[in-house]
């Protein structure tokens, strides 16, 4: 399994808890068996191979600080989804940028850019283009604007400045 992989078991958890009254560590509990990899791996490949101990650790440390930070996160999505009333944002979008945001803000191993993309290619798996263009804008000014060290985006150059 690759971190790519574990990182979305552990949106799909973090989704998860957006409907349950579950701790975050009941769910844990509860997802992370290898019985229930086995269930869903009849539907979903993700699931074919259960996370070996480095990644397990892993997706535990992202759910449990996406659910102790969860008001945290809701608050930088709600400031950086102007013209979205967070109630309008899907709710797997949200668990995407709750999760990179996690990242970005408490796994300073992870670089910025990393857990940017990483968040954004999931959320292609799930939503449809605007909401990804929608993920991909809240993460890239929230990490501009939080993180000022961060080098600004390079201009797009139009099709004339290039041939020039």
């Amino acid at each position: 399994m690759t971190r790519s992989n574990a990182r979305e078991i552990a949106i799909h958890i973090v989704f998860t808890l957006g409907f349950d009254s579950r701790s975050a560590k009941e769910v844990l509990e509860a997802e992370l068996t290898r019985e229930r990899f086995h269930e869903l791996a009849e539907e979903l490949p993700l699931y074919e191979q259960f996370p070996n101990e480095k990644q397990e650790k892993y997706i535990r440390e992202l759910v449990q600080g996406v659910f102790a930070h969860g008001p945290e996160l809701d608050d930088y999505i709600s400031r950086y989804s102007v013209g979205w009333a967070f109630a309008r944002i899907p709710r797997m979008a949200a668990a995407v940028m709750r999760t990179s945001m996690y990242e970005i803000l408490y796994m300073p191993d992870i670089p910025n850019a990393a857990a940017i993309n990483e968040a954004v290619e999931i959320a292609k798996k799930y939503e449809p283009a605007e909401v990804v263009s929608f993920v991909n804008g809240i993460l890239g000014t929230f990490v501009r604007t939080e993180f000022e060290n961060t080098p600004p985006k390079p201009e797009k150059k139009t099709a004339q400045e290039e041939d020039e």
